[in-house]
């Protein structure tokens, strides 16, 4: 995956490319900077998104939305931990098993033996 060119860059091209000169169009100010034409077409189309000129997921919520995602992940991993947790802890305390003991009681008696 090649190296992605820093905001800077990238907002400077984009600002040329919208106040270009007539008759200078989008591939030769690509070609000027060293960019392939789709990828200026696309940071002009990402710049309209983000000025609210066009519909779409903003950069901002784009980051916002991600966290958010990872998030979510991370939450139900530890809720899934939490739900076998319980029902193992649920498993161990049911009569007759692990750790109950079993009372032995005095013949003679009838109360429990020590």
């Amino acid at each position: 995956m090649p190296k992605p060119y820093p905001r800077e860059f990238r907002d400077d091209v984009v600002r040329v490319a919208r106040n270009r000169e007539p008759g200078v169009s989008v591939e030769q100010i690509a070609k000027d900077f060293g960019v392939h034409p789709m990828t200026l077409f696309k940071w002009m189309r990402q710049a309209d998104v983000d000025d609210g000129a066009r519909p779409g997921t903003s950069r901002v919520e784009g980051v916002e939305l991600r966290e958010a995602r990872k998030r979510i992940r991370l939450l139900e991993q530890e809720n899934e931990v939490l739900r076998r947790a319980a029902a193992y802890l649920s498993q161990a305390n049911l009569p007759g098993k692990g750790s109950t003991r079993s009372r032995v009681s005095s013949p003679a008696t009838g109360s429990p033996s020590r």
